[in-house]
């Protein structure tokens, strides 16, 4: 790995070293791989500082790239932030270990004994931009559920990315499991990104987690499989039926908590019954609050465009429209959206069953803010993405979905007649 201009032979040399790795963490005790992330949780709270100084430098890089104000926030590490990955490390540590559970069992009349069992997956590359804290993420998950995993983020997080790795690394040796269990990527070099994407026998799995850019890429390059992390273009439905304060705070949260996370809503649809009032009262508070909404049927900052339909803004800005009711605002979604997630705001149960049961995105909501599409919020400790495909993983990508399954199957001297 010296020769970082050779990206094919860099990404082979990771490749075969991860394999290897992997072939170990496959028994590992989950004691070891426990202590490994509680180790690590405990670094990189102890050199927080050498961390907060490195993504300085990331903040610098994004500041001179003219990176958006989403963007920055999107890169940008406090003390408290650190402090949410190191509590995310110890909830994944704390999590049951995946593999090896027995999904089923059950014993054939000819007295054969199956079951079916978590397995790892193998090799996990990890494509990522911006948010350093997908390092912690994605090592912890890959870890906990016995795979070696190989990192690579953006050049915007450069510098943090490392640091968080080192601290992930010092947790593995400290565990006496193998450090080419967590590598990253050294280079900037995008090439890197191409040669991971054609690993075919070294990768076994691509979890590409950035933009739309990004992400086609990976689709259209990748030679091996890959769980799609498409566009969060995350819809709010404000039903007739639905109650004011909870839609304001809601609608409110959903748009403004953090603008440049794939679970921040981009576009608001309002029936028509309401949209006079609380519709518009809704678009009163999401202006008064700096959010630019692009508006039809209602009054806001300035009119809808179709561009606006279907498109990640991932900054303070919403699209609106009035609908005439759940079946428009459902084929709305159907035609703009990109299968992460949808809210419901309503008060009427038959309503709520009606979207959930006609739209098919990875995760459908009701009465709560789409800014809870996250791993952690669901129980799992961390994402390593939201999967928007239906093959294998669907939405939170945690450790037990970066496990396959195989059969154990126990004779007493049988034979097939």
């Amino acid at each position: 790995m010296k020769d970082f201009d050779d990206a094919t032979a860099l990404i082979a040399d990771m490749g075969h070293a991860a394999r290897a790795a992997a072939a170990e963490l496959a028994f590992a005790p989950s004691d070891a791989k426990r202590r490994a992330l509680e180790m690590a949780a405990d670094v990189l709270w102890r050199d927080r500082a050498a961390v907060l100084a490195a993504n300085e430098k990331d903040m610098a890089y994004g500041r001179d790239k003219n990176l958006s104000p989403a963007m920055l926030d999107r890169l940008l590490l406090t003390e408290a932030r650190i402090e949410g990955i190191c509590d995310g490390l110890r909830a994944v540590a704390a999590q049951d270990d995946p593999v090896g559970k027995v999904i089923d069992a059950w014993e054939r009349p000819n007295g054969l004994k199956i079951e079916r069992v978590r397995t790892p997956l193998g090799v996990v590359g990890v494509i990522y931009e911006s948010r350093p804290n997908v390092t912690a993420d994605a090592g912890a998950l890959c870890l906990k559920s016995g795979n070696a995993v190989i990192l690579r983020g953006g050049s915007e997080s450069f510098h943090s990315s490392r640091a968080i790795h080192a601290a992930l690394q010092e947790g593995l040796r400290a565990a006496g499991l193998p450090e080419d269990a967590v590598q990253m990527v050294p280079t900037r070099d995008r090439a890197a990104v191409g040669a991971m994407l054609g690993a075919v026998g070294l990768i076994d799995v691509i979890v590409p987690r950035g933009g739309k850019g990004l992400v086609g890429r990976v689709q259209t390059e990748a030679r091996v499989p890959v769980f799609a992390h498409l566009e969060g273009i995350c819809h709010v439905y404000v039903d007739r039926d639905a109650d004011p304060a909870k839609a304001r705070a809601v609608v409110l949260n959903a748009k403004t908590r953090r603008t440049g996370i794939c679970g921040a809503a981009e576009c608001l649809l309002i029936h028509k019954d309401i949209a006079a009032t609380l519709g518009q009262e809704i678009v009163d508070d999401l202006m008064a609050a700096g959010v630019e909404v692009r508006a039809e049927g209602l009054i806001g900052s300035r009119p809808a465009t179709p561009e606006d339909w279907g498109h990640e803004f991932l900054d303070m800005i919403i699209a609106a429209r009035v609908v005439d009711d759940i079946d428009a605002a459902i084929a709305h979604i159907r035609r703009h959206g990109s299968s992460h997630t949808e809210a419901i705001l309503t008060e009427a149960p038959e309503a709520a069953r009606h979207f959930f049961e006609r739209l098919d995105s990875a995760i459908l909501m009701w009465n709560a803010s789409t800014q809870f599409a996250d791993g952690a919020e669901f129980g799992m400790g961390a994402e390593i993405g939201i999967a928007t495909g239906k093959m294998h993983a669907r939405g939170p990508v945690g450790a037990e979905q970066l496990t396959s399954f195989k059969y154990l199957v126990t004779g007493d001297g049988t034979v097939r007649p």
